[in-house]
């Protein structure tokens, strides 16, 4: 299949070192939330109102797009500071704002913002299209739709001629690589009844993810699973099916993983980058999807779940085990004190563990975003060596630029 079609990769980011991250991976497009309005207010790496301009900035010097997702449910305490948000990324340039809360999206677009429609809405027909497209210039279809349903409802939009507040056809978004909730949009409640912190305002405790057991209350028989996370589902992966999805008509590619690490970031937008480039081309082929997913397994997920709710299967793939199934993981070793740019070399503190020489190490920093590479040559306080420990002060060659405190980490092959 080739087309002359328009994609946008859209990438998360949650800190300075991803967003770089994900520009370097080739990111059409980026959104970040800021505080406690979004959906990931609870990951560790979250931006701050004050960052805003200086993201703003980072992302149109990139020439990449930039949207800040206000997509939890609001209150009437929250909507001083929303309209304060808004009025300030108005001024300052911001592409669009996602949200699925109507005091948001009415009032973004009454002050002139681009508004995108959060899949939290869970847009799932046609006459939901219609409506919200008074407002919004992208909808995010629910991830719950079959490719069927998808394209159905793109058809008869442009068939009907819908169009956005700028007039031209309304935008289709669509999440195609990341976590999944085992509740419907995300929409649960399990950490709000437990423990009083709600999913729908960004502070879900991850209840679901834990083991279970499955008791029959009357008798106290327990039932026998196969599989004790029976709550927590792998991580959707359309890799494999991109060009389906390209070709049902959606035009924005968005990754889920705002509180992830710069690795994931930029492993998996620049999966996605080639991906929807090569069906573009019509060089997209089963040998280089099997290395794209050899690639995406190397970070953090769930287990991946190939086409997920597109293809029209039911939730049914469990990830079997807590946290990260990664074929990779990395282990901080240390910090860098300086970069000598005429012999492109940089110097690191050893903090913990240890390195060595053929060591697969990635550097990541807010500027430096994420680099990967060999240990080539390894110096200990001047003198070559194959090892270095823990206290040392070591220099390895390096053909782009760190800065100081930009972190060290090997990377090792993980046992499964």
């Amino acid at each position: 299949m080739k087309t002359e079609q328009k994609i946008e990769i859209m990438a998360p980011a949650g800190s300075f070192e991803t967003l770089t991250a994900a520009i370097q991976a080739g990111a059409n497009s980026v959104y970040f939330g800021i505080g406690k309005l979004n959906m990931r207010a609870r990951a560790a790496a979250n931006f701050q109102l004050s960052d805003l301009a200086k993201i703003i900035k980072i992302c149109h010097q990139n020439k990449v797009k930039a949207y800040l997702a206000l997509n939890t449910l609001m209150y009437d305490a929250d909507l001083v500071e929303v309209k304060k948000i808004c009025v300030r990324v108005k001024k300052l340039g911001i592409d669009a704002v996602i949200a699925s809360d109507m005091a948001v999206i009415v009032y973004a677009h009454s002050i002139g913002l681009k508004v995108h429609i959060s899949t939290q809405a869970n847009v799932s027909n046609f006459e939901a299209v219609k409506f919200f497209a008074r407002y919004a210039e992208v909808i995010v279809l629910a991830r719950e739709l079959t490719l069927e349903q998808i394209k159905k409802i793109i058809n008869k939009s442009r068939k009907e001629k819908i169009v956005g507040p700028n007039k031209k056809p309304i935008g289709f978004e669509l999440f195609v690589h990341g976590a999944l909730c085992v509740g419907i949009a995300g929409k649960c409640q399990m950490s709000l009844a437990l423990y009083n912190h709600s999913a729908n305002r960004g502070d879900c405790f991850q209840v679901c993810r834990r083991k279970y057991k499955v008791t029959d209350v009357e008798t106290g028989a327990e039932l026998v699973v196969d599989n004790q996370y029976i709550m927590s589902p792998k991580d959707l992966s359309t890799i494999t099916v991109l060009d389906q999805i390209i070709k049902s008509g959606v035009s924005v590619l968005k990754i889920e993983g705002r509180g992830r690490s710069a690795d994931y970031v930029f492993t998996v937008t620049k999966a996605y980058k080639e991906a929807a480039a090569s069906v573009m081309d019509g060089s997209y082929n089963k040998e280089k999807i099997s290395q794209w997913n050899e690639q995406l397994k190397t970070v953090f997920n769930r287990g991946l779940w190939e086409g997920g709710y597109y293809l029209g299967n039911k939730l049914g793939e469990w990830g079997g085990a807590y946290g990260s199934q990664a074929t990779e993981e990395k282990e901080f070793v240390g910090t860098a004190n300086h970069y000598f740019p005429k012999i492109k070399v940089g110097e690191f503190f050893i903090n913990s563990g240890g390195l060595k020489l053929n060591d697969d190490i990635i550097i990541t920093g807010p500027t430096t975003g994420l680099m990967r590479t060999q240990v080539k040559s390894l110096f200990v306080d001047g003198q070559p060596q194959k090892t270095a420990k823990k206290g040392d002060v070591v220099t390895i060659s390096l053909e782009d630029p760190v800065k100081k405190s930009d972190k060290l980490f090997v990377i090792k092959k993980r046992n499964r």
